[in-house]
């Protein structure tokens, strides 16, 4: 597949992270590969360490011109001056972020399975919707279906991810119906992120 077709990767941090080295292994992948966006997925509900892991990250990302977008939280990513925000309620919050940030940041809705809350989502004004989990695992029945991900890409012009237990089993399968493919524990738990990355993006060919 050559690299205008190939789908984009979108990096993900890991829910817990010290920011000082966790920005040196940042900048070590981003260097490596090329990346679309960023997503600061920090669960703490600490204000103060929200606002120190931002910082830290968007030094790192937009110094390689990479969006910084946060997790769920529209009042910091406006505060802190971060790229827009990653929903993860479906289309329920949609409108009440595009109003709390700028016209031209980002905001995304992660949607499960439901085409539906897909669809509900894009028209109150999300750039990109995000389906998953991909990956199998012993519940089949928690796994965004190939056809969801077929039907969206022939049917919807808003751009997709796929996320959530990203292999090559599933980079394979998804490699046309998708846009972006969501990494984040996937490479964070290899000892050497970079190449975990580097192998994902060679399983798209």
């Amino acid at each position: 597949m050559d690299d205008a077709a190939r789908p984009q990767i979108y990096l993900v941090t890991p829910p817990e992270f010290d920011p000082a080295p966790f920005a040196d292994t940042l900048a070590a992948v981003l260097d490596a590969h090329p990346v679309a966006c960023l997503r600061l997925a920090l669960t703490t509900g600490d204000d103060d360490r929200q606002a120190r892991a931002a910082d830290a990250l968007r030094e790192v990302a937009h110094a390689r011109d990479v969006p910084l977008v946060s997790t769920d939280r529209s009042g910091l990513a406006a505060r802190l001056g971060l790229d827009g925000v990653h929903l993860t309620d479906g289309a329920r919050s949609v409108r009440k972020a595009r109003k709390a940030l700028p016209a031209d940041a980002i905001v995304g809705a992660h949607c499960g399975q439901s085409r539906h809350d897909g669809m509900t989502a894009g028209e109150s004004g999300a750039d990109y919707v995000a389906f998953g989990p991909v990956g199998a695992s012993a519940l089949e029945d928690d796994r965004a279906p190939l056809d969801l991900f077929q039907w969206w890409s022939e049917t919807i012009e808003l751009p997709v991810v796929a996320e959530g237990r990203v292999d090559a089993e599933a980079i394979a399968a998804l490699l046309a119906a998708t846009d972006f493919f969501a990494l984040g524990e996937e490479i964070w738990r290899d000892d050497d992120p970079a190449a975990a990355l580097g192998r994902l993006i060679a399983a798209m060919g």
